[in-house]
C-alpha cells in the first residue's frame, strides 16, 4: 500500500490544480478579468437623467453637458504641474490633494479629478490633453433647471459620498447621485442605466482597440422621464407670497392626495447647485442658521396645531356621542378647570354650539366636550387610548408613507404615554386640557395639517399624499390609489364642515379673508412660540397657521399654511390660504388688496430678535414692518411675470 501512497498523492494534488484552473478560468476569470485586469481601460458612458415635467407638462428639469478632468493615478506620468493647474484654474496645492484623494481611492480605477468643465475651459484643455497621460476628459450631464422655484421638491444631484458607494456597487467615485426630493425618491428612475466599453491596452499601456471586438461592451439606457403632481404656477405664486416670511405651505388634491404645491420658505434658486459653484453655494446655504433654507419647512417643522386641531376634538366627541351638534356650552371668556386652572377665550362670550364654537374658535366649549370625551370611560389611560386612535385615524402621530425623502411623525399622546409622564399622579382630562385647543403635547408638520384638512374634506377618507403623478412606462404604487378611512362615522362631518365653513361667513374668524364666488372652509390658528435664550425659556411673536379646502362642496383643494411668528392666524396665514385657493381654482386674483398686504409686510425683524437683542411684543402690541417701496416692486414685477 505504502508504494501506491505518492503515486496517489500526486494525483490528488494534480486534480486539485486541474479543479482549480477550471473554476478560475471558466467560472470566475471573465468578470474578474474584465473589470479588475490593468491591461483592459473601463470607460463609462452616462446615460440622460431623466426630464421632470409639472402636472401641466411644464418642463421643470433638462439636462446640459458637462465635462469632467478623470484621472487613473497609476497611469500619471511626470508632467508640467504648474501649466496644468494653470489650465484647470487650481492651485499645486489642490492639484495634490485632489490626487492623494483619488489614489486613497483606487490607484487603478478612474475617478473625477476636477468637476465639471465650462465648454471654453474644455475647448482650451482638450487640445493638450495628449500631453498629461493618466488624465482624460469625460462628457456627461448635469441638470438645467427650467424653473427657479421648487428646490425643495425637485432637489439635486451631487457626487455620491463613499458611504453611498459602499452600499450601492452602481456607483463609482464622481457618479453622480440625487441628494434631496425627487431626484433623491426616484433616483432608480431617473438616472438610467450607464454603458461602458473595454478598452485593450498593450504593454507600453496605450490603448490599441475594444476588447475582444467590443463583445462585453454596453450602451448606456436613458432615464425615464417623470411627471410630478406640483402646479409650478401655484408653487411659484406661494413662495412669493412667503417673500421675507418663514414657513410652510401644502397643498393637496383630496380627492387624489396629489401635492399641488409644497412652499418652504425660504428657499433657494435650485441653479444654485449646479456645476463647479455648488460645493461653495450648498455650504453658504447650509450655514444659514437664521433662515434654514435647505431645511424643508413643509415636512419638517415640527410645531402645536393650535387651533385648526378643533375640528378633530368635535369629530371624536361626536363619535364618541358625547355631544350632539346642538349641544351648547356657555362661555363666560375664562374656562375654569381644577382648582385654580382658567383657560383664557377670546370668542366673545356667550352660548356655543358646535357651529359657532367652532366659527369663533371658543376655547371654552372645546376644553369641555375634550374633557366629556375622556370622561366617557372611568380609567383616563383607555378613554385616552380611544381619543388617540381617533386622531391618529387622520393620518395625525405617524410617518404619512409619502414619497417624499424625509418628513417626520409629530406627536399624538395616548394612555401609556400620559401615564409615563405621571407614575405616581392620578391624572385626568384637566391634567392635559391644553390639548382641547390643539396645544399641549400634540404636535404636527404641514403635511399633517394639509392631509388632516383633505380628511374633513372627503369626509372621512384621505389618500396618501404624493408628488409622483406618472413615470414613463410604469404604473404608480397602488397605495397611492388607495383610500384611508378615518374611525369617523361619516355623517358627522357636515356639522363640522357648515362651521368650517362659517369660519369665511357670518362673522367668523376669517370672514375678512372671503373670496368672491368661492365657498371656502377654513380655520384660524395661532400657536404659542417660546425659545430659550440667554438660558431663559423667552415667549416669542406666536405663529400663524390657517387650514382650508374649497369649494366646500366638491372640494378641489386643501392647504395648511404655517408662518413662523406670523402673529394671529388670520393676519399672515389665513390671508396666504385664500390667495392661493383663489389662484388655483380661478387663476385669477380679485383679492388684490389681501396680496399687496402680503407683499408689503416682512416678517424678517422678528427672526433677528433673538440675535439683534429686540423686545419681543405679542401679537396685539407687536408691530408690522413694510419693506422697502423698491422691494415691492420687484416682487409685484415676479408677480406679473409669472401669469
Amino acid at each position: 500500500m505504502r508504494q501506491f501512497l505518492l503515486f496517489f498523492i500526486i494525483i490528488i494534488v494534480g486534480f486539485t490544480f486541474i479543479g482549480r484552473l477550471f473554476y478560475l478560468q471558466i467560472y470566475s476569470a471573465e468578470a474578474h478579468d474584465i473589470l479588475n485586469d490593468n491591461a483592459i481601460r473601463k470607460v463609462y458612458d452616462y446615460p440622460k437623467r431623466g426630464f421632470v415635467y409639472d402636472r401641466n407638462n411644464k418642463l421643470l428639469v433638462g439636462n446640459q453637458p458637462s465635462y469632467d478632468v478623470m484621472v487613473i493615478p497609476r497611469d500619471v506620468k511626470p508632467l508640467d504641474t504648474t501649466e496644468f493647474c494653470s489650465l484647470l484654474k487650481i492651485t499645486k496645492e489642490q492639484f495634490l490633494k485632489t490626487y492623494k484623494r483619488a489614489y486613497n481611492y483606487s490607484p487603478r480605477l478612474p475617478s473625477v479629478f476636477i468637476a465639471h468643465l465650462s465648454k471654453e475651459d474644455y475647448a482650451v484643455l482638450q487640445e493638450k490633453m495628449r500631453k498629461y497621460e493618466g488624465f482624460y476628459i469625460q462628457k456627461r450631464l448635469l441638470r438645467d433647471y427650467q424653473t427657479t422655484v421648487g428646490a425643495n421638491v425637485l432637489g439635486f444631484i451631487a457626487e455620491a459620498t463613499p458611504s453611498q458607494i459602499e452600499k450601492n456597487p452602481y456607483y463609482i467615485m464622481g457618479d453622480l447621485i440625487g441628494k434631496q426630493g425627487v431626484e433623491l425618491s426616484y433616483e432608480e428612475e431617473l438616472r438610467g442605466v450607464k454603458g461602458i466599453k473595454f478598452i485593450q491596452k498593450d504593454r507600453f499601456n496605450r490603448d490599441i482597440g475594444p476588447y475582444q471586438d467590443g463583445k462585453h461592451d454596453t450602451i448606456p439606457k436613458q432615464g425615464k422621464d417623470i411627471t410630478i403632481t406640483i402646479d409650478q404656477r401655484l408653487q411659484e405664486y406661494g413662495e412669493l407670497l412667503m417673500s421675507n416670511k418663514r414657513g410652510g405651505i401644502v397643498a393637496l388634491e383630496p380627492k387624489t392626495g396629489e401635492i399641488l404645491a409644497l412652499v418652504s420658505a425660504p428657499s433657494y434658486d435650485p441653479n444654485l447647485l449646479v456645476g463647479r459653484k455648488r460645493s461653495r453655494n450648498y455650504t453658504r446655504l447650509y450655514n444659514d442658521s437664521i433662515h434654514l433654507p435647505l431645511i424643508d419647512k413643509g415636512l419638517l417643522r415640527v410645531h402645536e396645531p393650535g387651533s385648526p386641531f378643533k375640528a378633530i376634538v368635535a369629530l371624536t366627541a361626536l363619535q364618541e356621542g358625547v355631544i350632539t351638534p346642538q349641544t351648547n356650552v356657555f362661555c363666560s371668556g375664562v374656562y375654569h378647570y381644577g382648582r385654580r386652572g382658567t383657560m383664557g377665550c377670546h370668542c366673545g362670550g356667550g352660548n356655543r354650539d358646535l357651529i359657532s364654537g367652532i366659527s369663533k374658535s371658543c376655547n371654552s366649549y372645546f376644553a369641555t366636550i375634550f374633557r366629556r370625551s375622556l370622561d366617557i370611560v372611568p380609567n383616563s389611560s383607555k378613554a385616552m387610548d380611544i381619543w388617540s386612535e381617533h386622531v391618529k385615524s387622520f393620518g395625525l402621530g405617524q410617518f404619512l408613507g409619502t414619497d417624499l425623502p424625509i418628513g417626520k411623525k409629530g406627536n399624538i399622546p395616548d394612555g401609556a404615554y400620559y401615564d409615563k409622564w405621571y407614575p405616581d399622579f392620578n391624572w385626568g382630562a384637566t391634567t392635559i386640557i391644553s390639548n382641547s385647543i390643539g396645544q399641549g403635547e400634540i404636535l404636527v408638520t404641514p403635511v399633517h395639517l394639509a392631509n388632516m384638512t383633505a380628511a374633513i374634506a372627503n369626509r372621512g377618507c384621505y389618500y396618501t399624499p404624493h408628488i409622483i403623478k406618472h413615470i414613463e412606462g410604469q404604473k404608480l404604487d397602488p397605495k397611492f390609489t388607495t383610500p384611508n378611512y378615518t374611525t369617523i362615522d361619516k355623517k358627522h362631518f357636515e356639522p363640522v364642515v357648515e362651521g368650517l365653513f362659517d369660519v369665511y361667513e357670518n362673522n367668523g374668524t376669517a370672514r375678512s379673508l372671503r373670496v368672491p364666488g368661492i365657498e371656502i372652509c377654513g380655520k384660524t390658528g395661532t400657536a404659542e412660540n417660546f425659545a430659550i435664550i440667554e438660558g431663559k425659556r423667552t415667549q416669542l411673536t406666536d405663529h400663524s397657521l390657517f387650514i382650508a379646502f374649497a369649494p366646500k362642496d366638491d372640494p378641489k383643494i386643501a392647504i395648511a399654511v404655517f408662518v413662523e411668528n406670523g402673529h394671529y392666524g388670520s393676519t399672515y396665514a389665513g390671508k396666504i390660504a385664500s390667495l392661493m385657493i383663489e389662484k388655483y381654482i380661478n387663476e385669477t386674483i380679485t383679492r388684490t388688496d389681501l396680496q399687496d398686504w402680503i407683499l408689503t409686510y416682512s416678517l424678517e425683524h422678528e427672526y433677528l430678535k433673538p440675535y439683534s437683542g429686540a423686545p419681543f411684543k405679542i401679537n396685539r402690541q407687536s408691530t408690522f414692518q413694510p419693506i422697502p417701496p423698491e422691494e415691492v416692486e420687484k416682487l409685484k414685477s415676479k408677480l406679473h411675470t409669472s401669469n
